[in-house]
């Protein structure tokens, strides 16, 4: 809240998230979007890695000392509110159910 004040105030112009299709992934991604944007590195939370599928629609914001994705659309998946879905490419999943089950690959454990 603060910063978003502070950027009113100053008269400073927020970056814009751009949106692109995923070129080329690895360590870092390459986004088309309205240009390309090479040797990206990517946002995860604390103790999460991935390596992000090419052609996917991935989100990337510029910052002063460069720019970041933010990540990948979420895909429409069949959860409930407060359901946490892991999956992979090739089709692999852990869901938590908000009754304490977890679902590994659609059978409870």
């Amino acid at each position: 809240m603060w910063l978003m004040n502070y950027i009113t105030k100053n008269s400073i112009t927020a970056p814009k998230a751009e949106r692109g299709g995923v070129k080329s992934s690895g360590n870092t991604v390459s986004v088309d979007s309205s240009e390309e944007h090479r040797g990206i590195k990517c946002c995860v939370p604390y103790g999460f890695a991935s390596v992000v599928p090419v052609g996917e629609s991935a989100v990337v914001l510029p910052l002063a000392n460069g720019e970041v994705s933010l990540g990948v659309l979420a895909k429409n998946v069949e959860l409930d509110e407060g359901e946490v879905m892991l999956s992979s490419k090739g089709g692999a999943s852990i869901v938590l159910k908000n009754d304490g089950r977890v679902l590994i690959n659609g059978k409870a454990v």
